[in-house]
């Protein structure tokens, strides 16, 4: 088997900040998986990444006289994946509209060389490909890359049992428990889609669950929470009260009672008791977010779209988020009132005293702690990346208060 490589397109590689300030495009969970853990259980192959040249220490690219470079913001298929293992030396695969979905070549490639200048021959597929192309992709794809992912995890596998007495489940057949896991009293509903329970994640009383749904290995929900459905829960969250449609990358937190709808929690968040998030109009218009890509607003097209928040990022407790919030990395923000629809890395404060830039050390020792939290270590590499955020987004100069969609 080639090299398996990911690499950003540029142009969705920035439609996608905030979450692509600390990770490659295909790092991105969407489903159970992350779109790189997709490639690589499909083409049995150990995935690396060609990213941004700060991003590469912790993300490297792994190349040598057979590579095949992919698209890090493509879901695979059944057939896609067919054509990519088909693929000839030389040889690209382009959707119909000519974006470049995946390129077989016996070069190293470096992040800003053209790949199209290494193509021998050119394939269209012009078959449906799910790419993640904006912010919302990521929602209004969740609920069915939850339905894919499950079919390949769980294939030719078998449950563990629902041992507790007390815990109601509706089709069952289309629940999947991996070892470890706890469930108390809770109600699953997979009638109208898979629930999806990772190694020794807890599920505690009173909890409803409605299918498709997913949450990775050492999470939590907590009691009498409403998970609704197209939710998922990446590993080692900590999950409460009620959120539906919505996407946590894993390490993250939002334990206590709100309501998270329609939205994408990067790593390392924590949503304060009561924090809630709007995810419809009250004029039912359609929902812009801030752009990265223009420094204005872009209208989704969706009704539906709460808030995007960045990794790091902390709301204090009763925290209020607008429809269509936008949150970029390591923001604390806290208090009474709503605040701006739009919020850069590394802001601080709340809607009522207004914002000020989070002091970086600060913010670093913030992040540390999380780590610590979690067991894990946060090393020189993890500084250095938001290190660089912080100063990226200070070149920016963007005025948080002046993103509003009226």
């Amino acid at each position: 088997m080639p090299n398996l490589i990911l690499f950003d397109d540029p142009v969705i590689r920035t439609a996608l900040l905030p979450f692509t300030f600390t990770r490659p495009v295909a790092d991105i969970r969407v489903g159970i998986l992350t779109i790189a853990e997709k490639w690589a259980s499909r083409l049995s192959a150990t995935a690396s990444f060609l990213t941004e040249p700060y991003l590469q220490t912790k993300y490297p690219s792994v190349s040598g006289s057979d590579n095949v470079y992919i698209n890090g913001a493509i879901c695979p298929t059944d057939a896609l994946t067919n054509a990519v293992k088909q693929l000839a030396m030389g040889e690209s695969l382009v959707a119909s509209d000519g974006l470049v979905l995946a390129l077989r070549t016996d070069q190293t490639l470096s992040f800003h060389d053209s790949l199209t200048n290494l193509v021998q021959q050119t394939t269209v597929f012009d078959e449906h490909v799910p790419t993640m192309r904006y912010l919302w992709s990521l929602i209004a794809a969740n609920g069915n890359q939850i339905s894919v992912d499950f079919a390949l995890l769980t294939a030719g596998r078998k449950s563990q049992p629902i041992t507790d007495p007390f815990t109601h489940c509706y089709a069952p057949e289309n629940v999947f428990i991996e070892e470890g896991a706890v469930i108390r009293a809770a109600t699953l509903n997979a009638e109208d889609g898979p629930i999806y329970i990772g190694r020794n994640a807890i599920i505690s009383e009173g909890s409803i669950l409605i299918g498709p749904c997913a949450f990775g290995e050492g999470t939590m929900v907590h009691y009498n929470s409403k998970m609704r459905k197209n939710t998922s829960a990446g590993p080692y969250c900590k999950v409460g009260g009620e959120i539906g449609n919505s996407i946590l990358f894993g390490n993250s937190g939002k334990g206590h009672e709100g309501y998270l709808g329609d939205s994408v929690v990067g790593e390392w968040c924590n949503l304060g008791a009561g924090t809630n998030t709007s995810n419809l109009k009250n004029d039912y218009t359609t929902v812009k977010l801030h752009s990265y890509s223009t420094n204005g607003l872009v209208d989704t097209g969706r009704q539906f779209c709460g808030l995007m928040m960045g990794d790091f990022t902390k709301a204090g407790i009763g925290t209020m988020f607008n429809t269509g919030t936008v949150v970029g990395v390591n923001v604390n923000v806290f208090g009474s009132g709503l605040p701006p629809k739009y919020l850069a890395s590394f802001s601080w404060g709340g809607a009522i005293n207004g914002f000020t830039t989070y002091r970086l050390e600060k913010a670093l020792q913030v992040a540390a702690e999380a780590f610590k939290r979690r067991n894990k270590e946060f090393d020189e590499v993890e500084e250095s990346i938001l290190r660089e955020v912080f100063r990226l987004e200070r070149t920016r100069s963007i005025d948080p208060s002046t993103s509003f969609d009226l």
